[in-house]
């Protein structure tokens, strides 16, 4: 059943938005003079606005989308995974960030290289760059698919148009107009989403008071199961997914490292890395509790679902057929600003390992002017890129393409938070042993995956690319990530000692850390090389 379109007012308001953000794009254009500007904001962006930016950076269309559908059909267990955030935050955040902002000119694979060798920073880079582009096709196909559902218009037209204003901005902006429009988006993110849960609290006859009893009675609330089974996704599961989803988000992904380098200082840093964990947490919650108010809505009140609404589409259901015009336009610019947000920041962090980790190792006397250039035609030719593949996903069927793409990703890129606890944790680990150790995790993944997923191969049905009966991976997908990090680390760690110890690398340890030895006065990241060589 189609959707209607959108009201004039409500498209006044999305145009509005567009070229608000676009603006901005350019005003911001004009304080980019070198990379330093353009990747780090000269180090002078305030706490709180690297924060908003943090959050908007991890509520994606995606979060949009499937966090009300989860909260629609099942319970609240997907908020397990970003409950962990902030406690896995707490616990490492004081000493990452004063480490990162000594060690790291601008990318977060340097501190890779250092401690292990060049093939460690090439590897996370790697995996940096295919899950990156990988997310950024995927959010433009799904923005691109909802917003077609909602308004009728053409798919392809609203990927491009999407695509066109992101680069636009990321382009000129720099990190800096990315982090005061993630503000601005932020902002309306959160209007949105508040607005949504008052209709949906106030609408139903029984009240808000009747709304929360009837969603708690039938059991929408809780974060079960709770049993110790890793064949199916249970409170545990996601808890344990959340730890190393938390490990690896803030201590190796560049979009999020990238921001302790723009704060003035290693406080303000860890001030904004913290603030952006709480930050998402709510709105985590805010989403998924949408959801759950959906399932009572349309139980509650004379409104209805047609036969092939469900999980994903509820949402967007309610948005076109339930909310009066203005705050219809609002939440579709909510749903812009959440795809836009993530996007900017991917954009802006290829391009900054792009230049940072290949570029200036291969050409040492590039100037900063070749630099700067060099980065914004990375912006460009990645955005082009994740434009293309999402249009491909619309003409081939995302979910075979989809499917394919992340299976190659999780072969060839698992580990990635193994990686950074070895270098953190370990003094004996050195670049054998860790090599070693990924080409364990790149056997273990490859083994789990083909033994447990079926792929769309253009047949009837999807088939199993290897079956070992009962040695097959038999556990819950969401635990071979975790699996593969542990297999990385434990690997890399014991076959280190088969290979001679190298160089003292104990200051770009956490012990090293603890013992004062990379403690420097000043914040920059030449004066920590110089301790770190020293």
């Amino acid at each position: 059943m189609p959707y209607e379109t959108l009201p004039m007012i409500d498209w006044l308001i999305v145009v509005c938005y567009l070229g608000l953000i676009a603006y901005l794009g350019r005003h911001f254009s004009k304080k980019q003079k070198s990379t330093d500007d353009y990747f780090v904001g000269d180090r002078s962006v305030p706490a709180w606005a690297i924060g908003m930016s943090v959050m908007a950076t991890l509520i994606s269309s995606v979060t949009f989308l499937a966090y009300p559908g989860q909260g629609f059909a099942g319970n609240w267990i997907l908020l397990v995974q970003g409950l962990a955030v902030p406690v896995v935050l707490v616990a490492i955040i004081w000493f990452i960030v004063p480490m990162y902002r000594r060690i790291i000119r601008l990318s977060a694979y340097e501190y890779f290289e250092r401690r292990f060798g060049y093939f460690a920073r090439l590897y996370s880079s790697v995996a940096f760059i295919m899950a990156h582009f990988t997310k950024m096709g995927t959010v433009f196909y799904l923005l691109g698919l909802a917003i077609s559902s909602m308004t009728g218009l053409n798919t392809y037209h609203i990927v491009l148009v999407i695509g066109a204003v992101t680069m636009l901005y990321t382009l000129f902006g720099g990190i800096e107009g990315i982090i005061w429009m993630d503000v601005i988006q932020g902002f309306i993110l959160i209007g949105g989403g508040l607005a949504c849960m008052a209709v949906l609290l106030f609408a139903p006859a029984q009240g808000p008071v009747g709304v929360l009893r009837a969603a708690w009675e039938n059991g929408k609330m809780g974060m079960g199961p709770y049993d110790w089974d890793f064949t199916k996704l249970t409170f545990v599961v996601m808890a344990i997914n959340g730890v190393f989803y938390a490990i690896q988000k803030y201590g190796t992904d560049q979009t999020i490292v990238q921001r302790f380098l723009v704060a003035q200082s290693d406080r303000k840093a860890i001030r904004a890395a913290l603030m952006g964990a709480l930050l998402c947490v709510p709105m985590w919650t805010l989403f998924i509790f949408i959801g759950t108010l959906l399932w009572v809505y349309y139980r509650a009140t004379p409104a209805s679902l047609p036969p092939d609404v469900t999980g994903d589409k509820v949402f967007p259901w309610f948005i076109m057929s339930q909310l009066p015009a203005g705050i219809t336009g609002l939440i579709v610019a909510a749903l812009f600003s959440a795809a836009m947000s993530s996007l900017d920041s991917d954009l802006n962090c290829l391009a900054a390992v792009g230049v940072d980790d290949y570029y200036r190792r291969f050409k040492r006397n590039a100037t900063d002017k070749q630099c700067l250039t060099l980065g914004r035609i990375i912006v460009v030719a990645c955005g082009v890129c994740s434009v293309g593949i999402a249009c491909l996903y619309v003409r081939l069927g995302g979910e075979a393409i989809l499917g394919t793409l992340f299976a190659l990703y999780a072969i060839f890129s698992g580990g990635i938070a193994g990686i950074f606890l070895l270098g953190f944790l370990t003094v004996r680990a050195n670049r054998k042993g860790l090599n070693v150790g990924i080409a364990a995790c790149v056997l273990f993944t490859a083994y789990a995956l083909l033994t447990s997923t079926k792929f769309d191969l253009g047949g009837p049905e999807k088939q199993q690319l290897l079956d070992l009966g009962r040695f097959n991976f038999t556990h819950h997908s969401y635990m071979l990530g975790v699996y593969s990090h542990v297999v990385l680390f434990v690997v890399g760690y014991a076959a280190s000692f088969l290979f001679q110890a190298e160089k003292d690398t104990k200051p770009l340890t956490f012990y090293g850390w603890m013992a004062g030895q990379d403690r420097q006065p000043g914040n920059t990241a030449e004066e920590g090389k110089e301790v770190v060589d020293a």
